[in-house]
């Protein structure tokens, strides 16, 4: 907000982990967020939330203007964290099948930013790294930093990070650059 963002949250209350059904909602409440705002969206989402945001990209594309993610397990088994066991309990969910992780491991149609940190914790920092895929039109990066899972969203580098990547114009996508000076905040 102080960066003079319109900010908001999703609006849904607590995440409970059932994707399925949250995406398709929210997913229609960021589309109709954009209809009535005009200006496509930045997801942000950490951890889990960071699943929601890159799915709701798939879902309505043209309501997103990229995403980023904190510590978020996308590119491997559920099974490559250390909360793996709490999510199933917590929230009633079966871990994915081989069908719905390809689905979750495929990179949104829009410009795309992982942060994530080998120091995280609960995440396995691996799970979180987007390979870049040939076809792909939009920018993807990884951006590692050094957090544990609990603190890369108070993190000030990837506070920057996120900055950086929300300062860009959209359909304007670079690829981050770290400030001089500041280099070693980075992997």
């Amino acid at each position: 907000r102080h960066l003079g963002y319109h900010v908001r949250d999703w609006g849904m209350g607590r995440n409970n982990g059932r994707v399925a059904a949250d995406v398709e909602r929210f997913a229609a409440q960021a589309a109709e967020w954009v209809r009535a705002g005009g200006a496509p969206l930045t997801l942000i989402g950490w951890s889990l939330g960071g699943v929601y945001a890159r799915e709701i990209a798939k879902e309505v594309p043209d309501a997103v203007r990229s995403v980023i993610t904190l510590g978020t397990p996308f590119a491997q088994s559920p099974r490559a964290t250390n909360a793996w066991r709490v999510y199933s309990m917590l929230s009633g969910e079966t871990l994915p099948d081989e069908l719905m992780l390809h689905k979750l491991t495929a990179p949104p149609p829009v410009p795309f930013t992982s942060l994530y940190s080998k120091t995280d914790g609960v995440v396995a920092w691996p799970a979180s790294i987007q390979k870049q895929p040939h076809d792909h039109p939009h920018g993807i990066e990884n951006i590692e930093v050094f957090a544990s899972h609990l603190g890369i969203g108070a993190n000030p580098a990837a506070w920057y990070a996120i900055a950086d990547r929300l300062a860009q114009k959209h359909g304007e996508w670079a690829p981050f650059v770290p400030p001089l000076g500041a280099r070693f905040l980075y992997g």
